[in-house]
C-alpha cells in the first residue's frame, strides 16, 4: 500500500483539534498536580507523623494503581458515590491532577531533603520562620535539581492523555482512532498522531532543556 500524504493533509484539522485538547487536559492537569505535588512532598519531607502519614497514604495509593483505574473510578464510580455528575474532560483533568501530584510529591520530597541540612539550620538560626527558610534558601536550590524529574513527569502525563480514550475524551488518540475507523487509513493517521505527540513532548523537552540550563548550579 502506497502512503498518501493527502490523507494526513484531510485529516490535519480534526488531529489538531484532538492535539488542543490534549494539550489543555495536560497543562491544566499538571498545574493542580504541581499544586497538590508540592504540598504533598513537603508534608513529606518536613511535616509531623500524622501530617507525613497522610501524604505517605495518597502517594503510596495512586502510584500503586493505574492511572486508567483512576480515570475510571473518577468518572463512573465516584458519581455514584457523592451523587455528583463529572463530565469526561473533568475526570481526564482531575485524574492528571491526582496521579502527577503523587510522583511530583516524590520528586519535591527528595530534592528537598537532598539539600543540605546545615543550610536550614543556619536560616533557623538567623531567626528567620520555617516557610521562609524553605522558600528563600532551600526552594531555589531544590528546585534546580528537580527540573530534570519535572521534566520526565511532564512528559509522561503528557502521553498518560491517550489513556483517556476509555472515556470518550476526544483528545488526540481519540481523534485519530475515528479517522481511522472512517477511512482506514491506519498507516497514515497513526503516523500523524505519532508525529503530533514528537512535537509536543519536543517543544516541551527543549523548554525544559533552556530552564535546566538557565537554573544550573555552578
Amino acid at each position: 500500500m502506497d502512503f498518501d500524504w493527502s490523507v494526513i493533509w484531510q485529516a490535519l484539522p480534526e488531529l489538531l483539534k484532538g492535539a488542543r485538547l490534549t494539550v489543555l487536559i495536560a497543562v491544566a492537569g499538571l498545574a493542580g498536580g504541581l499544586i497538590i505535588g508540592m504540598a504533598a512532598g513537603l508534608m513529606r519531607a518536613y511535616g509531623n507523623i500524622v501530617v507525613n502519614t497522610i501524604a505517605f497514604v495518597y502517594v503510596e495509593l495512586v502510584r500503586g494503581t493505574p492511572i486508567i483505574v483512576q480515570v475510571m473510578f473518577i468518572y463512573f464510580a465516584l458519581p455514584m458515590l457523592a451523587d455528583i455528575r463529572i463530565n469526561p474532560i473533568t475526570a481526564a483533568i482531575t485524574a492528571i491532577i491526582v496521579n502527577a501530584g503523587a510522583y511530583i510529591a516524590e520528586i519535591v520530597r527528595g530534592s528537598f531533603i537532598s539539600v543540605h541540612k546545615g543550610l536550614r539550620e543556619a536560616g533557623l538560626a538567623l531567626g528567620l520562620p520555617v516557610w521562609k527558610v524553605l522558600v528563600y534558601i532551600i526552594g531555589p536550590l531544590a528546585f534546580r535539581r528537580m527540573i530534570p524529574a519535572l521534566g520526565n513527569q511532564f512528559i509522561v502525563s503528557l502521553k498518560d492523555t491517550s489513556l483517556f480514550i476509555v472515556i470518550g475524551v476526544g483528545e488526540l488518540t481519540r481523534q485519530g482512532q475515528e479517522i481511522m475507523a472512517a477511512n482506514f487509513r491506519a498507516v497514515e493517521i497513526w503516523s500523524a498522531v505519532a508525529i503530533l505527540y514528537l512535537i509536543m513532548t519536543g517543544t516541551l523537552t527543549f523548554a525544559l532543556r533552556v530552564t535546566e540550563k538557565r537554573m544550573r548550579i555552578l
